[in-house]
């Protein structure tokens, strides 16, 4: 028998597609917190619910669409998590494959938080049903395997924020999460599309990115935030800040600082 939880989550998956399929941005944005974070992992970006909108607005005129989910929908407290197979067609009829998997925490029955890890469309190919981008196969692992460990591993970073810890390696994750380390490194490059250290990394400069922009005088110092958040080196803190968001700390929190 399914639990209370994994039949709301089922029924918001449901309707979520539903809404992408029709088009509708007024029926998706209602499945949504007012305060909701949509965060396109693919591009580095985060909306807010104004800003995904706009968003959505361009997106439907741009292409014909249909999503189709992919298994099942798993579901752990006010969490779930689904694959999803996209058929995008350009206005000059070249038809591409997306392929990704969605990560939503939920608040009074709303999406607070969606995480969206996709694959760069591809041109369209048939595969045998159940395979991810041929990668799936390569794990050893089965789609809904991989897909709820994806999402103990999305928790276990972000609810219980892991990424904080400076010392944390692919084994202690693993260890956390009660599984191999093969397996948590084969979910991340095959699953999310990145590595241990790239996806760890991210999890620190976006709440670095948090500090400086909500920080108040005496404003931590940028090597204090990078050791707040995990870092061990100074270096590695600013490369990795400055691939995700492309600019310097110091630049954001001066960018930052400048709208408020």
């Amino acid at each position: 028998m399914k639990s209370e939880e994994k039949i709301r989550a089922i029924a918001f998956v449901s309707s979520y597609m539903e809404a992408w399929n029709l088009g509708d941005a007024d029926g998706l944005l209602a499945l949504m917190s007012p305060e909701v974070r949509y965060v396109d992992e693919a591009w580095q970006e985060e909306m807010t619910r104004d800003e995904l909108a706009e968003e959505l607005a361009d997106y439907f005129a741009s292409y014909q669409y249909h999503y189709e989910l992919s298994g099942e929908v798993f579901c752990h407290g006010d969490r779930c998590a689904f694959q999803y197979c996209g058929k995008l067609t350009r206005p000059c009829g070249e038809e591409l494959v997306l392929r990704g998997a969605d990560f939503v925490t939920f608040r009074d029955g709303l999406a607070l938080e969606i995480r969206d890890y996709y694959q760069q469309p591809e041109e369209k190919t048939e595969r045998p049903d159940g395979e991810f981008g041929g990668q799936y196969l390569k794990s050893g692992m089965s789609r809904e395997v991989m897909a709820d460990l994806l999402a103990k591993i999305e928790e276990a970073m972000h609810r219980d924020q892991l990424y904080l810890d400076s010392s944390l390696s692919l084994p202690k994750l693993a260890t956390y999460l009660g599984t191999s380390v093969n397996h948590v490194s084969q979910a991340i490059n095959a699953g999310l599309q990145s590595n241990f250290f790239h996806f760890v990394n991210r999890s620190r400069v976006e709440a670095a990115a948090t500090i400086l922009e909500h920080g108040t005088p005496p404003y931590l110092s940028t090597t204090e935030i990078a050791s707040e958040v995990g870092f061990n080196s100074t270096s590695t803190f600013y490369s990795a800040f400055q691939k995700v968001f492309g600019v310097t700390p110091g630049a954001y929190r001066r960018e930052k600082n400048k709208l408020s």
